[in-house]
């Protein structure tokens, strides 16, 4: 991890991390895949990004490396997939574990309650009429743009 890398759960010390605004990117990560969303600059509307096939942390790196690059990306979200009661189990310290790798990129890390996240990525996508085959392969890109579209309505409205 980059020294001084923040990696919080707390949107009030987030933002104190991060540049005066500047793009951010959002991670759902799964056990086979990881979705990715952008938000623009002023933290107002976060949309679905590709969603990668998960590897070795190294080729990970740098394939988010380069879209943290094409973006020029400030902060990244990470979905914190916390059980019902809130309690963290086998998933969520596996999220911890990769925020605290991508540490090394040296940008600030909000880890994101995505609880309701894929559930909602799912209702939205139904709204679209979107065929069950198709929303297999958006699925993971749709949740990360909810997780993240949660974390910047908190970030732009003050909602600590």
């Amino acid at each position: 991890m980059a020294e001084g890398t923040v990696i919080t759960t707390s949107a009030l010390d987030y933002r104190g991390a991060l540049p005066d605004r500047g793009g951010l990117l959002g991670l759902d990560l799964g056990t086979q895949t990881i979705g990715t969303a952008f938000c623009d600059a002023g933290w107002r509307i976060a949309s679905p990004g590709k969603t990668l096939k998960r590897g070795k942390f190294g080729a990970d790196r740098e394939l988010l490396l380069e879209l943290i690059r094409e973006r020029s990306i400030k902060g990244i979200v990470i979905g914190l997939p916390l059980n019902m009661d809130g309690s963290e189990g086998p998933r969520a310290q596996s999220s911890r574990a990769y925020a605290r790798n991508l540490g090394v990129l040296g940008l600030p890390i909000l880890l994101w309650d995505e609880r309701w996240s894929t559930t909602g990525a799912e209702r939205g996508l139904l709204d679209q009429d979107m065929s069950r085959a198709k929303r297999a392969t958006r699925i993971d890109s749709a949740a990360a743009a909810v997780i993240l579209q949660g974390a910047a309505d908190a970030l732009a409205g003050g909602m600590f």
